[in-house]
């Protein structure tokens, strides 16, 4: 067995403690709106969510962080970290990912999961998004490049449909269909991100950066974004 699919697997699992269980990443503010109310619907918003935003620039980002690792290139890894952390619509969003980035770094130190000093650039970047501990991580552990953007989406979609389960709910079996029939669509999606140009990034998702923004003011809420 190898052990870069294990780091691989702790990496992408629930278990790992950044805090992606409290976020919906406007999820909440649909359910509420009554945009996202079964599971049609659901299947429709995380859809759309994964093509129009992660895919044309979370992912892709993800990808460009990671080579900036591999060939330790801190000023191409500051750049598209900041990239990203501007591309953030509402507070919510941006703070998410802000206090994930900060949880995985702090983790990978109070593990001692990678060498001292490289984990002190990683420190060094504040404030650093998920994109960029998560890419760090995937580079130390040896993980390639197509199966780290693979976890990293199949994690992000794991974390929609729970999210689905709690807020619409769905059943159990209804969730695990869901990310049997979305999960179809992560392969493609990591072939899109690798071949993106820098030019053809695009975080245009009116509709999420609109709820997010109403969820930062919903009365009652379960979920922190």
């Amino acid at each position: 067995m190898s052990l870069t699919l294990v780091r691989l697997l702790q990496l992408a699992s629930p278990a790992l403690p950044v805090g992606a269980y409290s976020y919906s990443q406007g999820l909440e503010s649909a359910c509420e709106a009554k945009i996202v109310c079964e599971k049609a619907s659901a299947r429709a918003w995380i859809s759309a969510v994964l093509q129009f935003n992660m895919a044309t620039m979370e992912a892709p980002i993800v990808a460009r962080l990671y080579r900036a690792w591999q060939t330790e290139d801190l000023d191409s890894a500051r750049y598209w970290n900041h990239y990203f952390l501007a591309s953030r619509e509402t507070a919510e969003l941006r703070a998410e990912t802000e206090q994930m980035g900060y949880s995985l770094a702090k983790l990978l130190v109070d593990g001692n999961f990678c060498d001292p000093a490289r984990v002190a650039t990683l420190a060094d970047v504040q404030p650093k998004g998920f994109p960029m501990a998560f890419s760090f991580a995937a580079v130390s552990f040896s993980v390639p490049v197509e199966e780290a953007l693979t976890a990293y989406l199949w994690s992000w979609l794991e974390n929609q449909v729970i999210g689905a389960i709690k807020l619409i709910p769905l059943g159990q079996v209804a969730g695990q269909t869901l990310l049997f029939d979305l999960g179809q669509a992560i392969p493609p999606v990591v072939e899109q991100a690798l071949d993106l140009g820098d030019d053809d990034l695009c975080n245009l998702a009116p509709g999420l950066a609109i709820l997010s923004g109403q969820h930062e003011s919903q009365y009652s809420r379960l979920f922190r974004s």
